[in-house]
């Protein structure tokens, strides 16, 4: 690195010193929320044998083992040992992530409770922002990007199928069949999504809920949801399917999918599989905490919010 690139490294950070003050902040708020509520904060390994294979989401390799992209394996075989509600701050992996909401190393807050279901882990989740809202002392409302988001309950719950009902421009039954899925709700859907309130978009298809438990009165529905303020996708959370048998057959199918993308092909995650079968019901939540600081420091790029970006290593 050459000394004009270095110190305009330098003044870059000197300039989000406020934010990342603001980060750390919320990342102590974030910490009394659930200690307060009796969880418990657990750390898991960043390098595993194997991720969860999904066909849209690549792992970095490191040797014969990968960097996560998500602590989701591990802190289950947790629940299936017996532990409590339980969660987790950690950093996390996704290869070729690289844009203006988007690293190659995230920061996730990751959480679990036994016993509930995706419906009860939206209001949790509504809560929790709220809350947050409230100790940096910034009440119903914010601005971002100069336009008023309010926090005042209720949110909006919008399904997948009403939304692509709404705002894109192939129905849902032709996005799926064109694995265009994805695209629609990343350029069409979501930046409609979360204004004036945020907005819980849920019950996505089946296909597209790979460790989500099924709607019993509608199993081609998963009990999935997202949440989006001001356009901003943060979280992905689930209602958790515990059966060994099932997970691994849609195991297979993304192995399957990403084999025809020419993709590599994990190792199945034998050793959470089997501790699958002895996880009890519960539902999870995993939360990006960059974009969340994104939001409350008012700006729409994620190099704002962390210390070092990649390309100043």
């Amino acid at each position: 690195m050459n000394i004009y690139n270095a110190q305009n490294h330098r003044n870059r950070q000197s300039s989000i010193k406020s934010i990342l003050n603001l980060r750390a902040q919320i990342l102590q708020i974030v910490r009394g929320y659930f200690d307060d509520r009796n969880f418990l904060e657990v750390e898991t390994p960043i390098r595993i044998p194997t991720p969860a294979p999904e066909g849209h989401i690549d792992a970095i390799a490191t040797d014969s083992w990968y960097l996560q992209t998500s602590p989701e394996l591990c802190m289950k075989r947790l629940l299936a040992a017996d532990y409590p509600d339980i969660f987790q701050i950690c950093k996390c992996f996704r290869k070729g992530e690289r844009g203006r909401k988007h690293l190659p190393e995230l920061t996730m807050l990751e959480w679990y409770c036994i016993g509930h279901n995706y419906l009860e882990m939206m209001k949790q989740t509504e809560e929790l922002i709220r809350y947050i809202a409230d100790k940096l002392k910034m009440g119903d409302a914010i601005v971002y990007q100069e336009t008023e988001i309010h926090f005042e309950k209720p949110w909006q719950r919008l399904t997948v199928t009403d939304a692509f009902d709404q705002y894109a421009s192939i129905d849902l039954q032709t996005a799926i069949k064109e694995d265009r899925f994805d695209e629609m709700v990343v350029e069409e859907i979501g930046p409609h999504l979360g204004v004036p309130k945020p907005v819980l978009l849920c019950d996505y298809p089946a296909s597209h809920g790979a460790l989500a438990r099924l709607k019993p009165e509608d199993p081609s529905l998963a009990e999935r949801f997202e949440l989006y303020i001001a356009g901003i996708e943060l979280c992905n959370g689930f209602s958790e399917l515990t059966d060994c048998a099932e997970q691994r057959n849609r195991f297979q199918k993304e192995q399957r999918l990403r084999r025809s993308y020419g993709k590599k092909e994990y190792p199945m995650p034998d050793t959470f599989l089997d501790a699958l079968n002895d996880m009890p019901s519960a539902c999870g939540n995993a939360l990006g905490i960059d974009r969340l600081v994104m939001l409350f420091a008012d700006t729409d790029k994620i190099d704002d919010v962390v210390a070092f970006t990649p390309e100043e290593l």
